[in-house]
C-alpha cells in the first residue's frame, strides 16, 4: 500500500539525487496513468492544461475545482503528484496556507505557490508580501502529517516583470521563508539559469529550459537543475495533433493522422501499468 507519506518521501528524495529529473504534466487521469505507465517517477499538474480540458483558459477555475482534479490524479497513480496551486487562490497568507492544507488532504506530495497577483497592476506581489505568503505556506506544509514539498515560484519571466536581479532576490527571500524548492519559470538563457543556481541553495525547478533557443533537457540537468517541468507543453502537443487531424478531415477527409496514433493495445497496457494499486492518502 502506497501512502501519501511514502509519496512525499519519494518526491523529496528525488530532489536530493545526484542527477535531476524530468516531471511531466498530465491534464487528466488518462494522461497521468499513461505517463506513470511509461516510467516517470513523479507527475505535476498543469493549471493551463487542466483548464483547457475543462473548456476554459488558465486562471479561470476555482480552488474547489482544482483541488478535486488533484484528488482524482493522486488517487489514480502510485507516483507522487505535485500541483500548480497558482497564487494560492487568494491574496492573503492565510489563503495560501489553506490551499496547501487542502492540497495535502487531496493526496498531493507537494505543490507550488506563485507570486503572480492575477491582475494587470501590480503583476507580482511586493517582495515582503510575497515572502509572507510563502512563510505561511511553509508553516502549513510542516503542519501536515507526512509532510508536503513546497515550491515557491518567482513569476518575473512568465507573468511578471522580466528582471533577473529581482527574480533572484525573490527566490532568496522565498528560500529564507523555508521553501523546499525554488522555481522561476521562463528563464531566457542558460546563463540566466546558471546565475539563479549560483545565488540560491535550494533545489531549482526549471520550465522546459531556456526560452531563447531550447536545448536538450540533458544539457539543463548538467547545470545542476534539480527538476524540469513541462507546463502545458504535452497538452498543447496533444491539442495540436487533434487540431491538425481535424483540419485534415474537414478539408480533404484525410486519415493520414492515423499513422502517428498510438496503438490501442499499447495505450491500454500503459494505462493499466500506470494505474494505482492500493494507494491511500
Amino acid at each position: 500500500m502506497v501512502t501519501r507519506a511514502d509519496k512525499v518521501e519519494a518526491f523529496r528524495g528525488m530532489h536530493q539525487a545526484v542527477r535531476g529529473f524530468i516531471v511531466p504534466n498530465p491534464w487528466d487521469v488518462g494522461s497521468a496513468r499513461l505517463l506513470a505507465g511509461l516510467g516517470f517517477g513523479a507527475l505535476a499538474t498543469t493549471s493551463a492544461g487542466f483548464a483547457n480540458s475543462e473548456g476554459g483558459a488558465d486562471y479561470t477555475l476555482t480552488r474547489e475545482t482544482v483541488i478535486d482534479h488533484c484528488r482524482k490524479l493522486c488517487e489514480s497513480v502510485d507516483v507522487p503528484v505535485s500541483a500548480d496551486l497558482e497564487n494560492g487562490f487568494g491574496d492573503t497568507p492565510d489563503a495560501c496556507a489553506e490551499t496547501v492544507r487542502l492540497g495535502a488532504e487531496a493526496g498531493l506530495a507537494g505543490g507550488s505557490i506563485e507570486d503572480f497577483t492575477g491582475i494587470a497592476t501590480p503583476r507580482q506581489y511586493e517582495i515582503q508580501v510575497a515572502k509572507a505568503r510563502i512563510e505561511a505556506s511553509v508553516e502549513a506544509a510542516k503542519a501536515v502529517e507526512g509532510g508536503f514539498v513546497l515550491t515557491a515560484r518567482a513569476e518575473n519571466f512568465f507573468t511578471g516583470e522580466p528582471d533577473l536581479d529581482d527574480t533572484i532576490a525573490r527566490l532568496q527571500a522565498y528560500q529564507e521563508a523555508g521553501a523546499d524548492v525554488l522555481y522561476a519559470p521562463g528563464l531566457r538563457t542558460m546563463e540566466d539559469i546558471k546565475s539563479v543556481l549560483y545565488n540560491v541553495d535550494r533545489p531549482l525547478n526549471v520550465l522546459l529550459g531556456p526560452f531563447e533557443g531550447f536545448v536538450p533537457l540533458s544539457d539543463v540537468l548538467d547545470l545542476g537543475v534539480a527538476r524540469i517541468s513541462l507546463g502545458p507543453a504535452l497538452s498543447n502537443a496533444a491539442y495540436g495533433a487533434l487540431h491538425t487531424a481535424a483540419k485534415a478531415l474537414l478539408s480533404e477527409g484525410d486519415l493520414g493522422f492515423l499513422a502517428s496514433a498510438i496503438d490501442s493495445d499499447l495505450r491500454d497496457k500503459l494505462l493499466m501499468t500506470g494505474a494505482a494499486s492500493h494507494s491511500q492518502s
